[in-house]
């Protein structure tokens, strides 16, 4: 009935039905978080909701993979928190602009493909922090402020708010085994919001967090001097801002991929990325990125295409400009309850099941970025520093690979076969693997099952070929590829090797490159 229509994706079929409803929970749950972000950051509320509105609206339409949804998120506005302190509201606006400068240069350059090099256990331990964060986030709503100290809920407040949290996670468990026609976080929303305003009972609402009633996003030129100067100070907030939100936008494109089966665009998304956070540095708002939350609370709710996250950015412009006083009695605690599913669902509960299988380095890994994560709330950080883990233990047990088959041929020629890559982690241990002095007059090193790959393997080839002449010795290297001679050639003017041509050899192969 709702299906079969097609919109912006031509190879993904819409189902209205599902997609408007799964729009209309993601509006819900982000607008809270959009809120208290600007909050945190000392923005104007408002700047937030702009932020979800834009980000939202410009990445559904043009972003890189249907399903994903992208607001004003926390890894983001945290980056220019103390720029907002030191300098004020102005310079954000413009650094939020520089930063998606940065982020369509990057899309347009093609270098989102780099994410490709994040291993799976910098992925677990990327998401399985960020589900502690979700979670612990939502304990904030337990607190309250008393003369000016916040404090833990008690007494009755602490168990209205406690039993309508239950009864929201009760809802979202059990409604999709009665039927999976409404999104289940959306029923738990709207069952606990007649339960609250029906009887009357008090709790913590939205309004409560700050105003949402304003008008549309009002266009403005930041007010900054525009010189050298400017520039030396904003540029190094972009740059991070840039790089925080393409990391976390590609790491949740990456999860997206993995759930649905499919395949997302990641230079589409940068570009996408970069124009949403312009026109928030242009239209009052405080920037943003994808957000896995709400992405993972949209595919739950069955979304597969890009209409949802663009009924989700109207919602929220629509309740500034008209229903605010509806939307700000809606109970935190119901709010509350679907963050705190959503978080359960983050979590890689596999990770348990097949640690005990993986490498002792992985296991490392993975802990070392869920600590980071959790620890600092700085998700590109955690994502580096597991990657040049990831990358140094690659190094070192490639390092270690490297080894030398010896044997003298009927003309008293001595052949070293190496295989395993030679580069800089493994030169030391293939200049182990040469007796200069009881060698043979000529030796050929064979690379047909090797590789040179970098100046630090150059260097040390040069070196040997030396150490041979100075013994009245000729070194000849056999079977190299051709981006091995390329290498090589390119280094000429500064190094001495004797290539062995070999017509007998493929080396202009592309399937093997040795």
């Amino acid at each position: 009935m709702f299906s079969g229509v097609r919109l912006f994706d031509f190879s993904q079929k819409v189902n209205y039905k599902t997609e408007i409803l799964a729009g209309l929970t993601v509006a819900m749950t982000m607008m809270p978080e959009s809120l208290s972000f600007a909050i945190l950051a000392g923005f104007p509320p408002l700047v937030g909701l702009y932020a979800a509105f834009m980000m939202g609206l410009v990445t559904s339409i043009f972003g890189g993979r249907p399903g994903l949804i992208s607001g004003g998120a926390g890894a983001v506005v945290v980056v220019v928190i103390a720029l907002m302190k030191s300098n004020g509201i102005e310079y954000v606006f413009a650094a939020v602009a520089l930063a998606g400068v940065i982020q369509i240069v990057i899309g347009l350059f093609k270098l989102g493909k780099f994410i490709r090099l994040v291993p799976q256990p910098v992925m677990y331990g990327f998401v399985n922090g960020l589900a502690v964060i979700i979670f612990m986030a939502q304990m904030e709503q337990f607190k309250t402020v008393v003369n000016g100290n916040v404090t833990w809920l008690s007494g009755e407040p602490l168990m209205i708010m406690a039993g309508l949290v239950a009864l929201t996670i009760a809802i979202v468990y059990i409604f999709p085994k009665i039927s999976k026609a409404v999104p289940p976080s959306l029923v738990a929303i709207i069952v606990v919001f007649l339960l609250v305003l029906g009887f009357g009972i008090h709790t913590k609402t939205v309004s409560d967090i700050a105003s949402v009633s304003g008008g549309f996003p009002p266009f403005h030129i930041p007010g900054i001097p525009l010189n050298f100067d400017t520039l030396q100070l904003i540029f190094p907030y972009a740059l991070i801002m840039a790089g925080v939100g393409l990391t976390e936008g590609l790491l949740t494109l990456n999860l997206v991929d993995e759930m649905t089966g499919t395949r997302g665009n990641g230079n589409r998304e940068c570009i996408a990325q970069g124009s949403a956070n312009i026109l928030n540095g242009f239209f009052y708002g405080m920037g943003g990125c994808p957000m896995i939350a709400q992405t993972l609370v949209n595919l739950s709710a069955g979304s597969r295409a890009r209409l949802s996250g663009i009924i989700a950015s109207l919602t929220i412009l629509l309740i500034i400009l008209f229903g605010a006083p509806i939307i700000g009695r809606l109970p935190m605690a119901a709010l509350t309850g679907v963050m705190i599913m959503v978080a359960f669902g983050t979590f890689e509960w596999l990770s348990f099941k097949i640690i005990n299988k993986m490498p002792k380095q992985d296991i490392f890994v993975m802990i070392v970025v869920a600590v980071i994560t959790i620890w600092l709330h700085n998700l590109a950080l955690a994502v580096l520093a597991g990657v040049i883990i990831s990358a140094l233990v690659f190094a070192w047990e490639s390092a270690k690979r490297i080894r030398a088959r010896k044997y003298l041929d009927e003309n008293g020629v001595k052949y070293y076969e190496i295989y395993g890559p030679l580069f800089f982690g493994s030169v030391t241990g293939f200049n182990e693997k040469f007796d200069v002095n009881a060698d043979p007059a000529q030796v050929v090193i064979d690379f047909k099952d090797s590789k040179i790959t970098d100046m630090s393997a150059i260097d040390a080839i040069n070196k040997l070929t030396e150490r041979y002449k100075n013994a009245g010795k000729k070194l000849l290297l056999k079977h190299l590829s051709t981006d091995c001679r390329r290498l090589l050639n390119n280094a000429a003017e500064v190094i001495e090797v004797n290539i062995l041509e070999d017509p007998s050899y493929n080396v202009a192969t592309e399937d093997r490159k040795s």
